[in-house]
């Protein structure tokens, strides 16, 4: 899953506090038929999911799915207070002039039950969600599908910086931001490999769980990305934007580029270039 690719649909947000909350314990069980995201901002409760049972406090994040039973456990004591927001989502792509969408199949790459650390962004991204959901303003469909991603983009920041293998993040980040500065040259995977010191193939392994490309896949996309840039401004011809972006062969850059775009870069040219 290309998580760039997909499009939120949202179906409400919710945002209970102190002094909104029931003073006495109950249990809920439930399913839902699309994705909930819950974060704990106060309180102690439990939820059981399958065999376990996860204690719930503040920073824990949880992450429903469909069609998954679950209980939540509320304390009389001191109630849960939660942010919540639920969702659907499908992939669009698009290649050519042909868009694809395709209805949710994956997950999100989510755990079920997540422990935030410094979560101070996603408390604040996720109160403006909720904020925007509930005043019902002009646009605000629009602004919380974007708040949604941005929070989505926050979390998954939030993990890695988080995770054991951040280090390993950094080093992808830097071979991307090496490959940026050399966009006109050929790079090799065991150039790459030596420059962060990991092996070549712990090194395709990790690239690709990260930004879901090969680590050449990536190096070409970034290639065409700014080779677009180039045709579109009109002042270069494809064999000429072929060089600058360190192609020897016209040719080998064209199966490239229709490799990624889904059509040449001539026809690329035609399509988006107005000729008068």
């Amino acid at each position: 899953m290309n998580i760039n690719n997909l499009f939120f649909h949202l179906y409400y947000c919710n945002n209970r506090q102190q002094n909104q909350v029931l003073k006495y314990s109950f249990k809920v069980n439930k399913t839902i038929n699309h994705h909930e995201l819950i974060f704990i901002t106060g309180g102690k409760g439990y939820i059981l999911f399958g065999n376990k049972r996860y204690q719930l406090k503040d920073g824990t994040l949880l992450y429903l799915c469909p069609n998954v039973l679950y209980s939540i456990e509320i304390d009389s004591e001191n109630p849960l207070c939660v942010m919540t927001v639920h969702f659907s989502y499908a992939n669009v792509g698009f290649s050519g002039d042909e868009w694809n969408i395709t209805k949710e199949i994956d997950r999100l790459p989510l755990d079920f039950v997540q422990i935030l650390k410094d979560y101070y962004q996603i408390n604040n991204i996720f109160k403006k969600l909720v904020e925007n959901w509930a005043s019902k303003l002009p646009g605000y469909e629009f602004s919380t599908k974007t708040l949604l991603r941005e929070l989505l983009f926050e979390i998954f920041q939030n993990i890695k910086k988080n995770s054991q293998n951040y280090s390993t993040s950094l080093k992808v980040e830097k071979i991307i931001e090496y490959m940026r500065q050399n966009i006109d040259t050929r790079l090799t995977l065991a150039e790459l490999s030596q420059l962060v010191q990991l092996s070549s193939p712990y090194l395709s392994s990790v690239f690709k769980e990260t930004t879901g490309y090969s680590v050449i896949g990536f190096f070409n996309k970034i290639k065409v990305d700014k080779a677009k840039e180039l045709i579109i401004e009109g002042d270069k011809k494809i064999k000429e934007v072929a060089k600058v972006l360190g192609f020897t062969d016209e040719f080998y850059f064209s199966r490239i580029f229709k490799k990624i775009e889904g059509v040449s870069p001539s026809e690329f040219y035609r399509k988006n270039v107005q000729v008068y």
